[in-house]
């Protein structure tokens, strides 16, 4: 064999074998291939995984999830996590987490805040989270751009009021009671267009803005903090009012009678404080009201009989008071048991106060400011009562005492 042929046939055989390593190694590296997992999957949209990287760190502050809630908050599709909602974003055109509902979930940990969640979430339009034990307070959500609707109700948050609220411009419910919230409550609330506001069994104390009127709100609930002073006379501009509970606070001074152009309310609850003077004859332009308490203050004189004949009226308070005159219509509505005199100075009554405690309270003077409207009656044609008793025509209607929105906000979640 020559050497030319020799040196050919080494070079096809090396050619034959690192062809043949080479078809064997791709072969093995698809064996390889088929043994492993597929690819992860993308996500449903980029808004949706943006969202997944906020989540995914937030779950690492939760060391409490008594409901298990955590065991569903797997994989990279967090519209199955439970207690978040995804929808169409409105600008976006693609999937984001609209919603986030963590009601009752008892969620806690040494680092559980809604810092560095709430507020990167910024496709939420609700978020719902009370009875939890978030901590701290509420973080700056002005980028929150679609938030409507706050409920941190029932957690362990502090601190002035969250002023951050003020910045959710398209905000029509918050509920922030059932935490240690303390201080004054700034104008800026009212000025939201709210449709409910539940501010109740927190540590606010102060007078309440002047501006109280300017709200939008249909339920309003102040009951069980510390604010004191009058109550705002421009609370008869808060022409959408339905129900509002000044309840177990310290208010002091006369009721405004501008409240009687609460033309449209249901309930209205300023027991247990330390208001004082008539009540304003302008009560009996209450036309829609059905719940109206007054127990449990430093009122006094006569019970307006225009009051006791308001049509939709179901039950009215009056108890632990010092009236001292009480005239047939509203005694019509005592033998009902549909007003309450019990401990007051109404001389010809059972269960009142005794005249010892009576008479220690009348020994001092005794007025209100603006003594004059106490009369004034917007319903009226002429503005003004000429007699205290005045009645006017009336159809009685045996209605039954409603079951009102801002009464359930005077309950606390339970866990």
């Amino acid at each position: 064999m020559s050497t030319i042929s020799v040196s050919a046939s080494f070079l096809l055989f090396t050619l034959i074998f690192n062809s043949c390593l080479l078809h064997h190694h791709h072969h093995v590296v698809a064996a390889d291939d088929d043994l492993r997992s597929p690819p992860p999957q993308p996500y449903l949209s980029q808004r949706i995984e943006l969202a997944f990287h906020v989540i995914d760190k937030f779950k690492t502050t939760i060391e409490h999830d008594p409901l298990k809630i955590l065991d569903t908050w797997k994989g990279k599709n967090v519209c199955k996590y439970r207690g978040f909602v995804c929808e169409k974003h409105p600008t976006y055109k693609v999937l984001a987490v609209a919603g986030a509902d963590f009601n009752g979930y008892g969620f806690s940990g040494p680092k559980f805040k809604l810092y560095d969640f709430l507020e990167q979430l910024e496709d939420l339009a609700i978020f719902h989270a009370n009875s939890n034990n978030f901590t701290l307070t509420i973080p700056n959500t002005a980028k929150v751009r679609y938030l409507y609707e706050i409920d941190v109700s029932n957690n362990k948050l502090s601190g002035q009021f969250p002023m951050e609220v003020l910045n959710v411009k398209n905000l029509s419910f918050l509920d922030l009671r059932f935490n240690s919230f303390s201080g004054a409550v700034p104008p800026g609330l009212f000025n939201l267009k709210l449709d409910a506001l539940f501010i109740n069994n927190n540590k606010f104390s102060q007078e309440l803005p002047q501006n109280l009127g300017s709200t939008t709100a249909l339920y309003i609930t102040f009951a069980n903090n510390r604010f004191t002073g009058p109550i705002p006379r421009s609370i008869g501009k808060a022409k959408y009012l339905l129900e509002v509970l000044f309840l177990n606070n310290r208010f002091s001074g006369c009721l405004p009678y501008e409240i009687g152009f609460l033309r449209n309310a249901t309930v209205f609850d300023a027991s247990s404080n330390l208001l004082t003077g008539p009540i304003p004859q302008s009560f009996g332009c209450l036309a829609s009201m059905r719940l109206l308490n007054l127990a449990g203050n430093h009122f006094y004189g006569s019970i307006p009989e225009m009051v006791c004949k308001l049509p939709k009226l179901a039950n009215l308070s009056l108890s632990d008071n010092y009236f001292t005159e009480v005239g047939p219509e509203c005694r019509k509505l005592i033998a009902k048991k549909r007003v309450d005199v019990k401990m007051n100075c109404i001389l010809d009554l059972p269960y009142q106060r005794s005249p010892e405690e009576c008479r220690k309270f009348f020994s001092k003077p005794r007025n209100c400011p603006d003594h004059k409207s106490m009369t004034y009656v917007p319903c009226k044609n002429n503005g003004y009562l000429s007699n205290a008793t005045e009645t006017s025509d009336h159809q009685e209607s045996m209605v039954a005492a409603p079951s009102p929105r801002t009464y359930d906000a005077l309950k606390p979640h339970k866990l």
